[in-house]
């Protein structure tokens, strides 16, 4: 397939003025100079969710080299981003960055954030580009409506006036409801429901959240009946669990959650990976070695001493018991709660503000190789108004700079099927 570079004078509108939205922007404006490209953002800011994630520090992506393995981060759109990635990666986007003088850190958990430590050098990053390249920026420019007329210009009415343009990139970002999505179902797209995806759990009835701010560095999350779970640190809150072990779980489980209402309960391995088997050997060795000891001055697992005081209480097990007084009823007590500690979740919390959706236009209707739509040519999708979402780490900020480069990259050619 021969693409023919058609830019001149062309006019691209992109709607939505988020990370994927102005990522679309720049790419459109430096693979072709001459077409008139505009962003139109609904609010009074752009970059919004950008200047929060993170925590105010913007994880901008995740420092993984292996196309399969960072695509096996997304619960939704993993073969669509591992083609994606063939065009542009983390590394490309580290190097975007650095070459506009944003020094960017990468730490051991492989997590990339710029060296600034504030979300404000991207943003800033960004809107120094869109100037320099005369890319008109409109906030407060709601779209209204689009439709395309028989030469197959595309039509919007904003709250302020009527765009006709050539090309159209949509990064509206996730939508917390399907009505957010009708407009493009109503051109024929086929909308997969969106349903919240990275949250955290409530346990309004787990006394638990009373060692709020208790974290356990390696600890392993699954769902009561199902075989999804989550890996990692587990972070105790005064509303119950979050950390990325509980938000793997939350992006991996988001439809099956949804459908439970966000009822069910969790099995918690305090423990990682470690078996029935291998712990029984354990305490067995901790009773021989450390017989005298009492149990509140001595735990030989890596966790807080206060979650293990809390433990032994909920067994019903005397603290000042010690470690060779301990009957095998005792025993199994702690060989259970140590690897299957039952807690019952009503209701979620968005984590961090950062609201990330499963859902949106179906990835079967999108050609990968230019996020353009099969149905309606001329038409580009970037970002999270597709359907796909990662699980926390940079990788939802991955997806946005890679579909936003190819949209952009794209709009401007003409694809000559026919070659």
């Amino acid at each position: 397939m021969e693409n023919k570079d058609i830019s001149k004078g062309i006019r691209i509108s992109v709607i939505g003025g988020g990370a994927a939205g102005f990522f679309a922007a720049l790419s459109a404006k430096k693979h072709h100079p001459e077409a008139e490209v505009s962003i139109y953002e609904k609010t009074t800011h752009f970059l919004s969710k950008v200047k929060i994630s993170g925590g105010g520090r913007c994880n901008v992506c995740h420092d993984e080299p292996n196309h399969r393995i960072l695509a096996e981060r997304y619960p939704r759109g993993e073969k669509f981003l591992k083609k994606a990635f063939e065009q542009f990666d983390a590394a490309d986007t580290m190097r975007w960055f650095q070459e506009r003088n944003v020094a960017l850190k990468i730490y051991p958990d492989g997590c990339v954030f710029p060296l600034s430590n504030s979300s404000q050098s991207i943003i800033d990053c960004f809107l120094r580009e869109a100037q320099q390249l005369e890319i008109a920026c409109h906030l407060q420019e709601s779209i209204q409506s689009m439709e395309i007329d028989a030469h197959g210009l595309f039509h919007l009415q904003t709250t302020q006036k009527t765009l006709i343009c050539e090309r159209v990139i949509v990064t509206t970002g996730g939508q917390p409801k399907i009505t957010g999505l009708q407009w493009l179902a109503n051109m024929g797209h086929h909308i997969i429901p969106p349903v919240p995806s990275l949250f955290t759990f409530n346990m309004p009835n787990e006394p638990i959240k009373n060692l709020m701010g208790l974290v356990v560095e390696k600890a392993n999350v699954r769902i009561e009946g199902h075989k999804l779970t989550g890996k990692g640190p587990l972070l105790i809150t005064h509303w119950g669990m979050s950390g990325p072990a509980i938000l793997q779980l939350s992006a991996w489980g988001a439809r099956i959650l949804a459908d439970m209402n966000y009822e069910f309960a969790i099995l918690v391995n305090w423990l990682d990976d470690t078996k029935e088997s291998q712990l029984r050997d354990m305490l067995e060795q901790t009773r021989k070695n450390h017989g005298g000891k009492m149990l509140s001055n001595f735990s030989p697992f890596p966790i807080p001493s206060r979650l293990w005081s809390y433990l032994l209480e909920k067994n019903h097990i005397s603290s000042t018991v010690r470690w060779n007084e301990l009957n095998l009823k005792h025993i199994n007590k702690l060989l259970n709660t140590l690897l299957n500690d039952r807690y019952q979740v009503k209701g979620k919390t968005t984590f961090k503000e950062e609201f990330v959706t499963a859902g949106g236009v179906d990835l079967a209707e999108i050609e990968v190789q230019r996020m353009e739509s099969k149905k309606i040519p001329g038409l580009f999708f970037a970002g999270e108004i597709m359907d796909i979402d990662g699980i926390t780490g940079g990788f939802n900020f991955q997806a946005a700079w890679t579909t936003g480069f190819i949209a952009g990259k794209y709009a401007g050619l003409k694809a000559d099927k026919s070659g």
